[in-house]
């Protein structure tokens, strides 16, 4: 069976928009029929509602937890600003060329046995890069980036299967569990560090290595999930010409630039500010309570992005507040960082929440959707790897932080540019056609 999509001139209806807004968690199984339309059994809901929180709790610590170390991590293992600019590069790259590897193990295995199977590999990673010196570090931190690659694609698709009725409020509590994973995990691991290291050189393994503990947790409170079965695959959907379409194009561009500047955030923002005189702790409570304000925003924007005809303003106000943030963080007086640091909370948030957004407003339905969110995760996290890494060389090569300025200028104006384009109240035009 074959259908076409309309053509990228068909426009949206007001109506469907905000239907369908509730529905941002995009299922990495959406393409098989069997499982779609298989009701659900789920006996302990509050176990499995725990479970997700715990999981997704996990989802940035690997990633925000190490820069608030990564100086000391650079000067204990004699790092350049380059290779340090490669160690934050990696991860996630990782999140880009593993996500597709989802859908497939979960096809042969089922997602609730991949997910506890990638917690104890996510565990793994983390005591690998924190026990083994340079080799381990950049070896965990891809075996960590790659294990929250496919969680961060299955885990969605979980929540709108178990909890269909309530997308809305589950979209909020896993928006909620990845802010407040990745503001823990930034503001603590330098206290960590010093309160479970040995107070020498080499104290930021304690920190580093403190996130395996809620990753075997997590993995406990999931096993009882493993034990359930919800339903075969049989029927599939295989949709074509989404490289072909413009439209996708800048959706999934949109998300790469809007990601990169998040990673860049999460890589390198402590060292910014370490250089500009705060201890490793205040720039690592710096990021954490930028990363909580993004709570606000995330949920926020949506819902407002919805109210007009288009996303194209929402999209250039939450860049526009990105930028100032940054801008701020990077040149302002100490004693305004922290209002600028809410600014860049309240711009990333938005930016976020909105590239989720727009790949279900621009497609027709879930299998275009789930197809859509594949490429723009897979292209887009491999895309943003190369902002943190810039950051590095940039640094490396002018002895400073004040070139990075540049940076954010080119990866946010080119992001305002893709998000112009994609935030028409188009569709993308492509073929589903069932397999």
């Amino acid at each position: 069976m074959t259908t076409k999509a309309p053509a990228a001139s068909d426009t949206l209806s007001l109506t469907r928009k905000h239907h369908e807004t509730v529905e941002l968690l995009i299922d990495a199984e959406a393409d098989d029929d069997q499982v779609q339309h298989e009701k659900p059994v789920v006996k302990r809901p509050w176990l499995l509602l725990l479970g997700l929180v715990l999981v997704a709790l996990n989802l940035r610590p690997a990633l925000s937890s190490m820069a608030p170390l990564l100086s000391a991590v650079s000067e204990s293992l004699g790092l350049s600003a380059a290779r340090a600019g490669l160690l934050t590069t990696l991860p996630v790259l990782c999140l880009g060329l593993f996500a597709p590897l989802a859908p497939i193990l979960a096809r042969r295995f089922g997602s609730e046995r991949v997910v506890l199977g990638i917690l104890l590999t996510l565990a793994c990673g983390i005591l690998l890069r924190s026990s083994f010196g340079e080799a381990g570090l950049f070896a965990g931190s891809i075996m960590a980036g790659a294990s929250i690659g496919i969680i961060g694609v299955l885990l969605p698709g979980i929540v709108k299967r178990d909890f269909a009725s309530q997308a809305g409020t589950m979209t909020g509590v896993y928006t909620m569990a990845l802010c407040l994973g990745a503001a823990v995990a930034a503001g603590a691991t330098v206290p960590l560090s010093h309160a479970l290291g040995d107070g020498v050189g080499d104290s930021w393994k304690s920190g580093l290595g403190f996130w395996i503990v809620p990753a075997i947790v997590a993995a406990v409170f999931w096993l009882p999930q493993t034990r359930q079965r919800h339903g075969q695959h049989q029927a599939a959907y295989r949709v074509r010409g989404l490289f072909r379409d413009r439209l996708a194009r800048q959706v999934t561009l949109y998300m790469g630039l809007q990601s990169s500047l998040a990673y860049i955030v999460f890589g390198w923002l402590p060292s910014i500010l370490i250089g500009r005189g705060l201890t490793a702790t205040e720039a690592g409570l710096l990021l954490s309570g930028s990363i909580m304000v993004q709570l606000i925003s995330s949920l926020a924007t949506p819902w407002l992005a919805t109210r007009g005809k288009d996303q194209r303003l929402a999209i250039l106000l939450v860049m526009l507040l990105t930028l100032a943030g940054l801008y701020g963080c990077l040149y302002a007086p100490l004693n305004q960082l922290w209002f600028w640091a809410v600014v860049l909370g309240l711009g990333q948030g938005g930016t976020f929440s909105l590239a989720l957004t727009l790949i279900v407003l621009r497609s027709r339905d879930s299998h275009v959707a789930a197809n859509l969110s594949s490429m723009a995760q897979g292209v887009g996290y491999t895309l943003a790897s190369l902002g943190p890494f810039a950051v590095g060389v940039v640094h490396d090569w002018t002895g400073n932080w004040s070139a990075v300025g540049w940076i954010f200028g080119l990866i946010g104006v080119t992001a305002i540019v893709a998000g112009m384009g994609a935030g028409r109240s188009l569709y993308v035009n492509v073929t589903s056609e069932k397999i």
